[in-house]
């Protein structure tokens, strides 16, 4: 389990663009590293979007948002051209990152159990360092509470 203060895990994931993106090339921001289970669903989009309008209300805090989930890059690249978000989406297809994060855990819906995402968020310092985790994170209004704290 990640806990505060300990180092994050580095990783080097495709963007939605098909660029990679590594976290310790990030070095220097404040990282906001949300992880949500999957791509155009009711809970993650209102996510997605309230990230997308908080976006602006972290301008000047040097803080990049990056969202995480075990989508293809393809399936990345529809989800935010169709409703215009403005920061990267990164595919974790073996759940790799996900697993260091501590987020691939088991799930039970309808008597059904399996493995899944727990929608889960990370601030981390431009050291690398984990500032703040939140775990089991409703999808919406947990982005009023980010820009709040990181414009403090």
């Amino acid at each position: 389990m990640i806990e505060k203060g300990s180092e994050a895990p580095n990783f080097t994931l495709d963007s939605d663009a098909g660029e990679a993106v590594t976290l310790s090339a990030l070095r220097g921001k404040r990282l906001v590293l949300y992880f949500y289970p999957k791509d155009d669903t009711p809970g993650c989009t209102v996510q997605a979007c309230d990230f997308r309008d908080a976006l602006p209300r972290f301008d000047g805090v040097e803080a990049v948002v990056l969202g995480v989930s075990p989508d293809s890059v393809a399936s990345h690249a529809k989800f935010r051209a169709k409703f215009d978000l403005n920061f990267p989406l990164l595919a974790d297809e073996d759940h790799a990152v996900a697993q260091a994060y501590g987020v691939w855990t088991e799930k039970k819906m309808y008597g059904r159990t399996y493995m899944g995402i727990e929608r889960s968020t990370f601030l981390i310092d431009e050291e690398g360092r984990i500032v703040e985790a939140w775990r089991k994170v409703k999808p919406q209004g947990h982005t009023e509470m980010l820009a709040q704290l990181l414009a403090d």
